[in-house]
C-alpha cells in the first residue's frame, strides 16, 4: 500500500489506465498551450484544433481518422482523439463505417443552412424593406428573436422628417419579445410548455400597463396575433408609436423573423387607413417568406390579410 504513494507507481498506474481505453486527463503541455493561448492572444486552443480538425475535411477527403489528423494538426493522438469524441457528441462529426474513421456531421450542415438563411434575411429581405417603405411612407425593420429578446436586423428609414422617439431603433437595437408584438408574432410557433420555460418567472417585468403580467396573458397575446396572421400596437410599447408586424417564414413554415412598418403617431387610424396598411405590411412579410422558398397554405391567415385591398404606391 506505501508504494502507491510513490510518484513512478502513480505514474506508471495512470499510463495503464490509458492503455485500457480511460480517457486520460489534458497532459500538462496541453494546459501550458492553453494559458500561453489564452493569455496572450485570448484565443482558446482545444476550440482553434477543434475548428482546425473540421476545416481538415473536405469534398475530395470526406472520411479522415484519428492518426492522419493527429499529423496534419500537430497534436498527439489522445488529444485529437478527445476533440474527436467532442466533436461527435456535438453532431459535428460521424463514425465513418463504424471504425476509428470520421465524417462531417448534420450539425455542420445545419450551420451552414443557418449562416445561407442569414444572408438572405439580410440581402433578400433589404428590397423588400425598401419596397415597403415606398409604398407606405413609413420606416420598415425586420427582426429576429434572440430567446427572450427581439434584434433588429434590417431597416429602410423613411425619406420623410425623422420620427420622434424615445427609442433609437438601429440594426443590432434589442427590446424585450414579451412586451412588444414584434415577439408575440415572432413567438407563434412557441408551445405553452415551451413558452413556460422561456419565462419561468411567475410573473413578467412590466413596461407598461398593457404588458402581459404572466406566461398565459402572453401566450394569449401570442395566439391572438397568430391567428390574425399580423398584429399591430398602438402606442402599447411606446407612447407616440403604432406599428403594424406580421411574422416571417422559412421552407419549413416555422418563423424566423417578423416585418414590420413604424407609425409616428398613437393610433392607426381608422379602418379605411389601418387595413390597407395591415393588408401591405402581410403582402411585404408574405413575399420575403417565399423569397425563402415558404409556400403558404390557402387558409394561411397572412396570405388572407395580403389578398385584402394594400395601400396605393406612391
Amino acid at each position: 500500500m506505501a508504494n502507491e504513494d510513490q510518484p513512478d507507481v502513480k505514474r506508471k498506474a495512470a499510463r495503464a489506465r490509458g492503455a485500457a481505453g480511460e480517457m486520460p486527463a489534458a497532459d500538462a503541455s496541453d494546459n501550458a498551450d492553453d494559458d500561453a493561448g489564452g493569455g496572450s492572444t485570448y484565443l482558446v486552443p482545444g476550440l482553434e484544433r477543434g475548428l482546425r480538425i473540421l476545416a481538415e475535411f473536405s469534398g475530395r477527403e470526406p472520411v479522415l481518422g484519428a492518426p492522419e489528423l493527429s499529423k496534419r494538426i500537430g497534436i498527439p493522438r489522445t488529444t485529437t482523439f478527445r476533440l474527436l469524441q467532442t466533436l461527435e457528441a456535438l453532431g459535428f462529426l460521424e463514425r465513418a463505417n463504424g471504425d476509428r474513421h470520421f465524417r462531417l456531421g448534420v450539425a455542420v450542415l445545419r450551420l451552414g443552412f443557418e449562416y445561407l438563411s442569414s444572408l438572405e434575411l439580410t440581402d433578400i429581405g433589404t428590397p423588400v424593406l425598401e419596397r415597403l417603405r415606398d409604398a407606405t411612407g413609413l420606416s420598415s425593420h425586420l427582426l429576429i428573436r434572440d430567446q427572450r429578446d427581439v434584434v433588429f436586423v434590417a431597416k429602410a428609414q423613411t425619406h420623410t422628417a425623422s420620427m420622434f422617439s424615445s427609442v433609437k431603433v438601429h440594426v443590432g437595437t434589442r427590446l424585450p419579445a414579451h412586451a412588444t408584438v414584434h415577439g408575440q408574432v415572432l413567438m407563434g410557433d412557441l408551445t405553452i410548455e415551451e413558452l413556460r420555460q422561456l419565462y419561468p418567472e411567475p410573473q413578467l417585468e412590466k413596461f407598461t400597463e398593457r404588458t402581459p403580467a404572466t406566461v398565459d396573458e402572453l401566450f394569449d397575446k401570442i395566439r391572438e396575433s397568430a391567428e390574425l396572421g399580423y398584429a399591430v400596437s398602438e402606442a402599447s410599447f411606446e407612447r407616440g408609436i403604432s406599428v403594424v408586424t406580421a411574422p416571417v417564414r422559412d421552407q419549413t413554415g416555422h418563423i424566423v423573423a417578423a416585418l414590420t412598418a413604424t407609425v409616428p403617431r398613437s393610433d392607426l387610424g381608422e379602418a379605411e387607413e389601418r387595413d390597407p396598411l395591415v393588408s401591405t405590411v402581410c403582402a411585404a412579410a408574405l413575399e420575403l417568406s417565399e423569397r425563402l422558398n415558404y409556400r403558404p397554405s390557402f387558409d394561411d391567415p397572412t396570405l388572407q390579410q395580403a389578398k385584402k385591398k394594400p395601400v396605393a404606391a406612391n
